[in-house]
Parts: C-alpha cells; structure tokens; sequence
C-alpha cells in the first residue's frame, strides 16, 4: 500500500482527463549517482524512478525509492541506507519542478528544470541543465547535476568524511511514453 500511494499521488496531481496525449510517463526510469572517494568510488544506479511528464503545462514530476539503488557492494548499499541516507525513516526522494521555457515543437532541445528536491526529508530548490528530445510523438530527458551531502543533512561521521566527497554528481534518463498507452 505504502507503494502505491505515491504513485497514485504522481497520477493524480498531473491528471487532466480532458487533455490530448500530453501527459507521458516513464514507469523505469534510470538516476545513477557517483561520489569520488580517496579509498574507493561510490557508485550505484536505480533502474525503477517512476516520473510524469506534463507538455501542456511544462511540469515534471519525479519519485524513486531510495532501497532501489544497486551498488557494486552489499556493504555499500547497507551503509548508503541505513547510515547516510536512512531509508526506513526517508524511504523515498521526490522532485516536482518547471520546464523553463520549452517548445513543444522543437524535436530536441536543452531546457533548465526548475523545481524542488526531496531527499533524506530536506527539500532544495535546484535548476538542472535537461537535454529533451521528442522521437516519435515520445519524449526523452536526460541531465546530471551535482548536490552537496550537507545540504540533505546527510551525516557522515568524521572518521570517513576524509573519504567520502562532499558533492554527488547525480545523471538521469527518463524515457517517456503517451499515458494513455
């Protein structure tokens, strides 16, 4: 049930039973995330983002479940969610935002997203550079964007601060079919 509640907010918020095929959704979305560490790199990437995509009104919405991040090592993924990110307390990140000035009659075009991140429960205001391209009446949006940890009140104890990067480059790819599909 916890599942599905976010998911139907998503839908909810972004319905227009009126509208023409300009809501597209993208049920496997991918965000990966890096951080350059002097002992080892942190990597992992989560192939199950689910986001809409609203034409009309130049809207995106974004929702992952942070547990569905894959890392290279167990280890990685139990300190990343029960340590750092505490994923029993913040299960889930989101990002709603605004697709600024975009045209929906251009095939491809790179537009800034301006919008709110929610991540370990504190939310940001960020703009990120989003290459969209438009194949076949189907969109697909891709970017990367740099946060930094202490922003999301992420704690990293100081034995390993040392260790771990202050700043994560986050990528994204998002591609979107019609939703009445």
């Amino acid at each position: 049930m916890n599942k599905i509640l976010p998911l139907f907010l998503l839908i909810t918020f972004f319905t227009d039973f009126n509208s023409e095929k300009n809501q597209f959704i993208a049920r496997q979305g991918q965000v990966s995330f890096f951080s350059y560490a002097s002992v080892e790199n942190i990597e992992a990437q989560n192939n199950q983002v689910l986001s809409i995509l609203d034409i009309t009104n130049k809207k995106i919405a974004v929702s992952m479940l942070m547990r569905a991040f894959v890392f290279k090592k167990d280890l990685m993924y139990e300190h990343f969610n029960e340590s750092y990110i505490e994923s029993d307390i913040y299960p889930k990140a989101t990002f709603e935002g605004d697709i600024l000035d975009f045209d929906a009659s251009l095939n491809k075009q790179t537009k800034i997203v301006r919008g709110k991140l929610t991540i370990h429960g504190i939310t940001k205001e960020i703009d990120i550079k989003t290459t969209i391209e438009k194949v076949n009446n189907q969109y697909k949006l891709t970017g990367e964007y740099n946060v930094f940890v202490k922003d999301f009140d992420i704690k990293i104890p100081p034995i390993l601060a040392g260790n771990i990067a202050k700043m994560i480059t986050i990528k994204f790819s998002f591609q979107y079919q019609s939703y009445e599909e």
